[in-house]
């Protein structure tokens, strides 16, 4: 992958990392790809990490489903609420992906799979 691709993929891996709503998977795959980097391991963590990237990724409608859940509400009280219209909104909007920071990154990281995997 050219150097362009790869400081834009680390800074949105670097972005996941940090992202609240990111689960310790998809962290530990980006950590693990990080550290693969310039390594014989290299395309093999990156085949895993794109693996697991989609695996994460949530959909808008899988967003939707646990926006209605009793889940949702249970996990964030009054703020679910503002959480279902957001989502609504979204899928209204014509979104295909949760636009949390981990979703967003991991779709954007996503979108570079080609140059990645060459």
């Amino acid at each position: 992958m050219n150097k362009e691709i790869k400081d834009y993929v680390i800074e949105q891996t670097n972005a996941l990392l940090s992202a609240p709503s990111a689960c310790k998977e998809v962290k530990e795959a980006g950590e693990k790809w990080l550290a693969s980097l310039g390594t014989a391991e290299e395309k093999a963590e990156t085949e895993r990490y794109i693996a697991e990237l989609k695996e994460d990724v949530e959909t808008i409608d899988d967003l939707l489903a646990f926006v209605h859940s009793p889940l949702c509400e249970q996990i964030f009280g009054e703020r679910a609420k503002g959480f279902l219209e957001h989502a609504e909104r979204l899928k209204k909007d014509g979104a295909k992906y949760c636009d949390c920071p981990a979703c967003t990154a991991c779709v954007n990281i996503l979108e570079k799979e080609a140059e990645l995997l060459a």
